[in-house]
């Protein structure tokens, strides 16, 4: 995403004068491979830290250009979202305290960019999904305005040709239709890099995808969307949905998702994944490119495959092969994109010893991966994860086990074996893979989220209950204890939150009624759900009217109601309020009218309904 980009695909001649320069790069790559040109001998790892800044009340705040000013570090980055940021931290050689050493840069810079968000009264908070985002943030409002991401929503809307689906099912169910990809901004992730010797990159790569579903398993952190609880890891789901350029025709045929875990075992060199990836998938960005990357090996020199790495930027594999160059000599890594961001520096930190151990310590009989697992099982295990987290149930060895047993007796074994053999500092291995055996133990940070949120809404509206989730997030996150040693939230300790909106109580819950329905049914489903208010739709869904207790009390002191629809007695003149309406002129609205509701609109979309009730 940091690539200079003046083009989208729809411009011809830029994209067949790129696909040439693509084509010329798996020539150079295979050239490159042939000569064993690449890094093999000190291998490193990285990281890439997605966060989200947040203002005083924890709601997503447009702020990553003036702090990128700010700053004034490369390190730092832009991401699709204006209240998102990317911190890109320098590799180390994986040996000696590694992990450690990633640790105290990571909270350095984290304490620089805390310490310059403050200045603007905003906070930055590490989670996979914030759950104060609303459907406010996902508008082309918070795009960071500039040209790449500009065009890359340009491109990816022109080739879907339509809105994106988006339909997420778990405990509760989400369903909506966007015009833009802005529901990608929801997702911020800890981006694990691990570089991979030229010759063993397709075994690894293999083995990466088969531990994936385990993996993530202890580390979800992203069960809510919008206070509605899906998957245990939503990001999963929401970034393959928000991307899905893909379209349904009256045929079945298959199509691979432009985000995805894959279809099959890979095989042959990393040559062969990306030629797959381009066969597959359409150009939907270009750049200018001044030469050839057969010019510059035929000069000695190491090409940089730009055009190639601005393609490969825009697939995205959950483990995706990447290319690089470090002073004079290319090297091949694994980019680790499916653990999400936080809760905690501790876990994070946890999380990529985890997994570079286990990629590390790969056991001899799983070099060959078609030979011990079907790939449709791994795929299996990834999506199991997902949607259950470290409830989910695995094939793996041919049997059935838990994901707590799977981690304890065998994968934490083989991550404490890969990173002594790589001569990994004692304490860093014991630090960090501790972590991981006690979350396995007790408490996850995706269990610990619902539990939170689930007790807060006994007292609490959805906004309220996400806001005050989000506060203790950020509170127990700068604690300095990971996750699994998290307390439960105190109900009694909580305040109430000051300056409150119309969202922050409404009730998004609603029961409506058809304006073809009698006035009796009306009463009934009132009387059913205890509720004095009901918006009326058409055949349509369009929101023509309200219907309330005091109303039709009035009305029958004068005619009687019995037979008549619901279209003959509803209130035509709607009294509507924004969610962004302080609780104070909500209130003044309704004395004003004599009125007990307000209907709450966003882009002329009945969103809820605040009642005199909601006040107390």
């Amino acid at each position: 995403m940091g690539e200079a980009i003046y083009h989208t695909s729809q411009d011809l001649e830029s994209k067949n004068k790129f696909s040439k320069y693509l084509v010329e790069d798996i020539s150079a790559l295979e050239t490159l491979i042939e000569n064993n040109s690449f890094e093999n001998e000190q291998l490193c790892i990285g990281a890439e830290q997605e966060m989200c800044i947040v203002d005083s009340a924890f709601f997503p705040k447009k702020l990553s250009e003036e702090l990128l000013t700010q700053l004034n570090d490369k390190r730092f980055t832009t991401e699709l979202a204006a209240f998102n940021i990317e911190l890109n931290l320098d590799p180390e050689e994986l040996k000696g305290p590694c992990f450690q050493k990633i640790e105290k840069d990571l909270r350095k810079y984290l304490k620089t960019i805390h310490s310059k968000a403050a200045e603007y009264d905003a906070q930055i908070v590490l989670t996979g999904i914030l759950p104060t985002i609303s459907m406010e943030e996902i508008g082309m409002d918070y795009i960071t305005p500039i040209p790449r991401y500009l065009a890359l929503n340009k491109a990816l809307m022109d080739l879907r040709g339509d809105d994106f689906n988006l339909k997420i099912r778990g405990c509760d169910e989400f369903a909506i239709k966007s015009d833009s990809v802005m529901y990608e901004a929801c997702n911020t992730s800890f981006q694990m890099h691990l570089q991979i010797p030229a010759d063993d990159f397709i075994s690894s790569y293999n083995w990466a995808q088969a531990i994936a579903g385990p993996v993530m398993s202890i580390c979800c952190n992203s069960p809510l969307l919008m206070g509605r609880e899906l998957w245990r890891e939503t990001r999963i789901a929401l970034f393959q949905q928000s991307l899905d350029t893909r379209k349904s025709g009256h045929e079945i045929r298959e199509q691979l998702p432009r985000v995805g875990f894959g279809y099959k075992w890979e095989s042959g060199t990393i040559a062969d994944i990306y030629k797959q990836d381009i066969s597959r998938h359409p150009i939907i960005l270009t750049k200018p490119i001044s030469e050839g990357s057969c010019a510059t090996l035929q000069r000695g020199e190491i090409p940089n495959l730009d055009a190639l790495r601005l393609f490969n930027g825009t697939v995205y594999r959950w483990n995706r092969p990447c290319y690089g160059v470090n002073n004079g000599r290319p090297h091949l890594r694994i980019e680790n994109r499916y653990i999400p961001a936080g809760p905690s520096v501790e876990d994070q930190m946890a999380n990529f010893a985890f997994w570079v151990g286990l990629m590390k310590g790969r056991p001899l009989m799983f070099d060959d991966m078609p030979q011990v697992m079907n790939f449709k099982t791994a795929k299996s295990n990834f999506i199991q994860a997902a949607r259950n987290g470290k409830d989910s149930l695995f094939f793996w060895n041919g049997k059935t086990t838990s994901a707590k047993k799977l981690i304890i007796n065998e994968l934490l074994p083989l991550a404490y074996n890969g990173l002594r053999e790589c001569n990994v500092d004692k304490n860093d291995i014991e630090r960090y893979l501790s972590i991981i055996e006690k979350r396995s133990s007790g408490r996850t940070a995706d269990q610990w989220q619902i539990r939170t949120y689930r007790k807060l809404r006994r007292n609490n509206g959805p906004t309220e209950s996400l806001r005050l989730l989000t506060s203790s997030l950020y509170e127990n996150q700068n604690s300095g204890q990971p996750v699994h040693k998290w307390p439960n939230i105190d109900l009694k300790k909580i305040p109430k939150g000051e300056d409150r909106k119309v969202k922050d109580l409404m009730s998004t819950n609603l029961f409506v009624i058809n304006y073809n329905d009698t006035v009796e049914m009306a009463v009934t489903i009132m009387k059913w759900n205890n509720v004095h208010h009901l918006p009326v739709e058409n055949e349509e869904g369009i929101l023509v009217g309200l219907i309330t207790a005091s109303h039709l009390e009035n009305l029958s002191k004068d005619h009687p109601l019995t037979g008549k629809l619901v279209k003959e007695v509803m209130i035509k003149d709607l009294i509507s309020a924004s969610p962004n309406l302080e609780i104070e002129q909500a209130k003044a609205l309704m004395n004003k009218h004599k009125i007990g509701s307000l209907l709450v609109w966003r882009n002329n979309t009945l969103i809820g309904i605040l009642s005199k009730k909601d006040f107390d």
